[in-house]
């Protein structure tokens, strides 16, 4: 298995904007914290956060996101798991999402994106401060994050069979445990 430091750096030449690297982070938080929870692999866990959308920014069409970085993850030796996962985390890949790390990692990805920007717009920018009852209002709100798939963010909780509160709960936790590198 490939280190941290190898995923980041890959993460790093192919991923440049700020807002895309706090992402990988954040879902590689999430995905560690989670792997922590189930008994997991933590390190294969949050490599698998860190690289979701590694290709993203090069390779943004449906036709090539994330066809493109399962393809570099192969011919970098990761396993085929994680290419799985990865693979999985887009629903028109038609990859099914049959381990528990591919189900996590759908779970935590949008609402990672979807608690930061919560995050952004309360006065202190705090994601710790973030309440899960001020996300559950905010998902209601389509105009709120427009980017942001809410059917994925209940898709993932169905599929992960968890409780919804908590798993937002979690998701914050998480997050504000890496606070610092996310600044908000």
């Amino acid at each position: 298995m490939k280190t941290r430091e190898d995923a980041e750096k890959l993460l790093k030449e192919y991923t440049k904007s700020d807002s895309l690297l706090k992402h990988a982070y954040a879902v590689e938080q999430a995905m560690r914290s989670y792997a922590s929870e189930f008994g997991e692999d933590v390190e294969k866990w949050g490599i698998t956060g860190l690289l979701h959308d590694f290709d993203y920014e090069q390779y943004p069409s449906a036709d090539q996101h994330p066809f493109k970085g399962a393809e570099i993850l192969k011919n970098n030796a990761y396993p085929q798991d994680v290419i799985d996962a990865v693979l999985s985390h887009a629903d028109y890949t038609g990859v099914k999402r049959e381990s528990l790390m591919a189900k996590t990692l759908f779970a935590v990805d949008e609402l990672c994106g979807f608690l930061m920007a919560c995050a952004y717009v309360r006065p202190d920018r705090k994601i710790e401060n973030v309440k899960t009852k001020s996300v559950k209002k905010k998902l209601k709100d389509k105009s709120f994050a427009k980017g942001v798939n809410r059917d994925d963010i209940e898709k993932g909780i169905i599929e992960l069979d968890v409780d919804k509160d908590g798993h937002i709960e979690f998701v914050i936790k998480s997050l504000s445990e890496i606070a610092d590198k996310l600044e908000v």
